[in-house]
């Protein structure tokens, strides 16, 4: 941190499991801008923890009873709790300079009147290249504790997700916009990418058949993502959107490499949802 700088009145926490190749650089791109970093561990079993607290982080420890508050609102609950605004960072995910600077920006003033919560933009790696064009995803990731929470939705029950929250953002009264981005730059080898999307469609395929829980996720995805559940022809629309429309053939072979993977992933879960669950 730049000397004379104080830091900023937001908890990080940081859930992990077994991320000990990307821990590292979560963890330095926040330490000591913030007032706390704290890596919300449940159970690696490689060397995530040692890693984090090596380089300075705050490790407590998760267990999921298989109930709610999952994951990331047990974080809201738990982390830090006196301090209102809370930063949730993956563990392959970093900040860039341009947010860091923007947040102090966005802070100079603690007291102005801020929003409920921020979308921020995420920068996305595949296959070991920055994607600039194809991937247009913003996360909810820094809230005001007192004013958001994720929902309980009713999916416990489904695959795939297990502890933590799915693909469904924090409920706030009022959403702010940052420019600048979290970096998703996941140092795994793109087999981790794919058995992660395995697991995913596994969830979303049992929405498919759980149609009533489908529709209380729809109401808590984003703008795009509430569009694009109700696309037909996911893996086909999926594809042109990213390649083409968002002009993701300028990312090379990265760029096709990854409008094919997910469209592939939306082709995995319309195959496992049209088969019969097992009873």
């Amino acid at each position: 941190m730049t000397a004379g700088k104080t830091k900023l009145p937001i908890a990080v926490a940081i859930p992990t499991k077994n991320e000990g190749l990307n821990i590292a650089e979560a963890v330095k791109s926040v330490l000591g801008h913030f007032e706390a970093v704290v890596v919300v561990d449940s159970h690696s079993t490689d060397d995530t923890v040692k890693i984090a607290e090596e380089c300075g982080a705050e490790v407590v420890t998760y267990t999921w009873d298989g109930g709610h508050p999952r994951k990331k609102q047990w974080c809201l609950e738990n982390v830090r709790t006196d301090l209102d605004w809370i930063l949730l960072l993956d563990g392959d995910e970093r900040l860039s300079p341009g947010l860091l600077a923007e947040l102090r920006e966005t802070f100079r003033d603690p007291s102005a009147p801020k929003p409920a919560a921020y979308d921020i933009p995420l920068g996305y790696w595949f296959s070991g290249k920055r994607l600039r064009h194809g991937y247009t995803i913003r996360k909810r990731s820094l809230t005001d504790r007192t004013r958001s929470f994720y929902p309980e939705v009713g999916d416990l029950d489904a695959p795939g997700i297990g502890e933590v929250e799915g693909h469904y953002q924090p409920v706030a009264a009022s959403v702010g916009t940052l420019k600048n981005s979290i970096e998703h730059q996941d140092l795994d080898p793109v087999t981790a990418w794919f058995e992660r999307h395995n697991r995913y469609s596994d969830w979303e395929a049992w929405l498919e058949q759980h149609p009533e829980v489908k529709e209380q996720v729809r109401q808590v995805k984003s703008r795009q993502g509430q569009l694009f559940h109700k696309a037909p022809f996911k893996p086909v629309v999926s594809f042109a959107y990213m390649y083409l429309y968002r002009r993701g053939f300028l990312d090379g072979r990265a760029g096709f490499d990854f409008a094919l993977a997910m469209s592939f992933y939306r082709w995995q879960i319309a195959l496992k949802s049209r088969e019969k669950p097992v009873r």
